[in-house]
């Protein structure tokens, strides 16, 4: 099996494995509708392989931990098309014009003393 390409999103990291087949996607050995539970998430993650005009012509293997399922379905999603452009450079121009090779830089904004939550405070008193 050829080495990972990772992809990352939030606080979820993936390992995508790809190689020529018949379109088989396994996600932490499950078929991706049984992990990930909505069929919007697996549509995510079918983007990459639909705008490359390669769906069901490459299998995956995807090893994913941390975060939640959406951002594990990024992960998965941005780890398809490094992925995919390693396999083959020529899909870059129209991977990046569909915007999918940009990691998505929003995180979890950090909880600071003094606030009720990230950004609420709590409520004054003047006496």
């Amino acid at each position: 099996m050829a080495e990972p390409i990772t992809g990352s999103r939030k606080r979820a990291k993936a390992k995508i494995f790809l190689q020529s087949g018949t379109g088989i996607m396994k996600i932490n050995g499950r078929k991706p509708l049984l992990y990930f539970g909505r069929q919007e998430l697996v549509d995510m993650i079918n983007i990459p392989l639909v705008t490359a005009g390669v769906a069901g012509t490459v299998d995956i293997n995807a090893r994913v931990i941390g975060g939640g399922i959406a951002g594990q379905a990024g992960a998965v999603s941005l780890g398809i098309a490094k992925a995919l452009i390693k396999q083959n450079p020529d899909l870059r121009a129209s991977l990046k014009s569909a915007g999918l090779l940009r990691r998505d830089p929003r995180e979890k904004e950090r909880m600071k003393y003094g606030h009720a939550k990230r950004r609420k405070r709590f409520q004054f008193s003047k006496r």
